[in-house]
């Protein structure tokens, strides 16, 4: 199998390409929806069809979607940044049903992460590996040698009583109007709990943020080996597409 679609659905954006599964790169131009107001499971789904239809691949090339929740058997599980509508409910049956296909579903920052590990930053390396994208929130994903443990929502760590990334998250440098050095003082304060919690042996950087990593990655004080993700806001899209042929293949 040669190619596969990625579709990313975040709190802001749905974006989605064509993806060469050899490399790791888009086949087509990245397409982008802004996220409908409210986030609305119907409103969303229509987006994602209308994408699929442009992006216009060849019949039964396998589909993937990645989200900002929890995703266990294609069932979203929480709803950060959309609507509560997504609590529980049977998300994969209902994108498969609307584009008439079989699809598969993960946690975006779990996307993100896999192409990471597959093609990017996190290629052969072993040992525990968190990704972390930074975003409209905080997603997470932990590898352990190269395996992914799914599901982690790290981004809600509670650090001096609030929800931390209502602090680290990149919206909210946006919204306090935060330097770049301000700011990689939270992110220190952000990865210091989670190497106290997990000693990684490497953090991946990604997020649409990821692209002006020379602007903050050397501010942040870490005693883990911080770096940017190769393929920067790519990535839900490219392991979304990877995760999908990978599981459709085995069916």
């Amino acid at each position: 199998m040669k190619n596969a679609i990625g579709i990313d659905i975040g709190g802001t954006g749905i974006k989605g390409a064509l993806v060469n599964l050899k490399k790791g790169e888009l086949v087509t131009e990245r397409l982008r929806f802004d996220t409908p107001d409210g986030g609305k499971p119907e409103s969303v789904v229509e987006l994602v069809v209308k994408l699929v239809k442009q992006i216009d691949a060849p019949k039964n090339t396998p589909i993937g979607i990645c989200f900002p929740a929890p995703v266990k058997n294609g069932v979203t599980l929480s709803a950060a940044n959309v609507s509560n509508e997504w609590i529980g409910l049977q998300a994969g049956k209902l994108f498969s049903k609307a584009l008439g296909a079989e699809i598969v579903m993960l946690n975006d920052a779990d996307a993100a992460g896999v192409a990471e590990i597959k093609f990017g930053a996190g290629q052969d390396r072993k040992g525990l590996v968190l990704m972390c994208t930074l975003g409209t929130g905080i997603g997470t994903a932990l590898f352990m040698n190269g395996k992914l443990i799914p599901n982690t929502e790290l981004g809600h760590i509670e650090i001096d009583g609030v929800d931390y990334e209502t602090k680290a998250a990149y919206s909210a440098k946006a919204r306090d109007n935060l330097s770049f050095e301000q700011w990689a003082k939270v992110l220190s304060k952000y990865f210091d709990r989670l190497n106290r919690l997990f000693f990684p042996d490497l953090i991946i950087i990604g997020g649409g943020v990821s692209k002006e990593h020379e602007s903050f990655l050397h501010l942040i004080e870490s005693d883990v080996e911080i770096v940017a993700a190769r393929s920067k806001n790519n990535a839900g899209i490219i392991g979304a597409a990877y995760f999908a042929a990978k599981h459709l293949s085995k069916d």
